[in-house]
């Protein structure tokens, strides 16, 4: 008698796959990275960028962490690769000087990578106003700004460039209580194919990286034990992603690998609907 496959245990959750290292792939360009100094995708995204030889420009709107995250890496990769800048994307003028110290720094500015969001867990029939815009103004908002100033130093120099934008599965699929972090994320998809419509006649490519569930000390902490086991039973591989696993995404659609790849939000995950 053949098994019921709907009875079969679960497989086994796989294991990460070994750590990557850098090939080189962006030696000598110069990019930012916003919500740099924590331990989850965009911390490992300022890595990796690095590992591949790129100097950059961290941001965060927490200064301390910012600024020890600034000193272990400088300490790691050199401090003439690294510098940081705390930064609030929802303020147009803390955006155009971070963008002004990737230029004095490191001489030019070629990557972007909009990794600033906010999230939270309210029902839409309780949620409030505030919660509401907070969330859209940080995370859609603050990629909308940082994308604008980024597309017009591009455009002005003339030499090409590569956004990339931090999505998520949310903004495909529905999920409980994330009314306005699934409205933002889906916002954040649509503006990157609608930017990358607009930049491809300056050369200029927008991507977006939709990760699940990406695991690290900082979500654990605001997240169910229930709730990241729910998550986790939904992914193929039986198990979260590791922030460097969505990193070395965002470092594919960064670099030469992905030139004929703009307007689109890549799932680095099996969710997508």
């Amino acid at each position: 008698m053949t098994p019921d496959p709907a009875r079969r245990p679960p497989a086994a959750p796989a294991a990460p796959p070994p750590y990557v290292p850098g090939h080189g792939l962006l030696a000598g360009r110069g990019a930012v990275v916003t919500a740099a100094a924590g331990a989850g995708i965009g911390g490992a995204t300022a890595r990796r960028l690095l590992e591949e030889g790129a100097r950059v420009v961290l941001s965060d709107a927490h200064a301390r962490r910012l600024k020890e995250t600034e000193a272990a890496l400088a300490a790691e990769f050199g401090a003439d690769r690294v510098a940081a800048l705390p930064c609030d994307v929802t303020d147009e003028a803390q955006v155009a000087a971070l963008l002004d110290l990737v230029e004095e720094r490191h001489g030019r500015l070629d990557v972007v990578v909009n990794n600033a969001g906010l999230g939270g867990t309210a029902e839409l029939a309780d949620m409030t106003d505030e919660q509401w815009h907070r969330v859209l103004d940080v995370t859609l908002g603050g990629t909308f700004r940082c994308t604008r100033a980024a597309l017009r130093r591009f455009r002005a120099a003339g030499t090409g460039g590569v956004v990339v934008n931090n999505a998520s599965v949310v903004g495909w699929r529905a999920q409980k209580g994330q009314a306005h972090y699934a409205a933002a994320k889906a916002g954040v998809m649509a503006l990157t194919r609608c930017a990358a419509l607009e930049a491809a006649a300056y050369g200029v490519r927008v991507n977006a990286v939709s990760p699940s569930l990406a695991m690290h000390p900082h979500l654990a902490k605001v997240t169910t034990p229930g709730l990241l086991a729910e998550l986790t039973s939904r992914e193929a591989f039986g198990r979260h992603a590791e922030p460097w696993e969505v990193a070395n995404v965002i470092v594919f659609l960064a670099s030469d690998y992905s030139s004929y790849l703009t307007g689109e939000a890549l799932s680095v995950s099996s969710q997508h609907p």
